[in-house]
């Protein structure tokens, strides 16, 4: 598995490289996202961890012209923002997950590790109602027509789609979506449905996710689409 730090701090960069090589991945680091712009046009990446904050190119900036480039390499930002709203722009701009500095290097070895362990996936689809979901392209399908998903709205559209017909706690879905479990961040649980919610509209999905208030959310074909 190969991994690109982009972080301009040298000192954090080389910490980074050094417990990811220790876990048995091999890294190259660059320093600002010009930089990583050019490495992932000649190189493909298994994960890129990202700070936000760097000169020439930020990392808010860096995410989303991958994403414009159609380059879905999973993404983790890295912060020293607290504020839940930096966190939610860092999600929509194209990220995958997260993380606030200071932070655990084995927290990020886990999240690295979660983000790239789907390549290793024997299934390679899942369906429900109408809507078939690709394992490998993130795509998300009906007759009518396709959309992909992002890193995130991908598993948690997998969660929905294995556990069909089932309450979902906010807290489990956070728990396994997300690895971590707080209170101030739950939000980041929200933008996603909504997030899902309009692409499967967007889809002509006959399938919807269903909030009931206080205690989760379920994956259930539409009503008036029930045989």
């Amino acid at each position: 598995m190969r991994i690109l730090v982009v972080e301009d701090d040298r000192d954090i960069s080389s910490a980074i490289c050094k417990v990811l090589k220790l876990n048995n991945f091999y890294t190259d680091a660059v320093y600002d996202g010009v930089e990583a712009l050019k490495y992932l046009d000649y190189d493909e990446y298994d994960c890129v961890i990202l700070d936000i904050m760097m000169p020439r190119l930020d990392g808010l900036s860096t995410v989303k012209k991958m994403r414009e480039r159609n380059d879905f390499t999973p993404v983790i930002i890295l912060t020293a923002k607290a504020d839940i709203d930096d966190k939610v722009l860092g999600l929509d701009t194209g990220a995958d997950d997260y993380l606030s500095k200071p932070f655990s290097m084995k927290e990020l070895v886990a999240r690295v590790k979660a983000l790239t362990r789907r390549k290793n996936t024997v299934i390679n689809k899942f369906e429900f109602g109408n809507v078939t979901l690709n394992t490998k392209t993130f795509e998300m399908s009906s007759k009518d027509s396709s959309v992909r998903l992002l890193n995130k709205e991908y598993q948690l559209m997998e969660m929905l789609m294995v556990n069909s017909n089932i309450l979902l706690s906010t807290d489990k879905i956070m728990n396994t979506v997300w690895g971590f479990d707080n209170d101030s961040e739950i939000n980041v649980v929200w933008v996603n449905i909504s997030s899902l919610r309009k692409k499967l509209a967007s889809i002509n999905a006959n399938i919807t996710i269903k909030a009931v208030r206080g205690l989760g959310y379920s994956l259930e074909v539409i009503d008036d689409q029930k045989a």
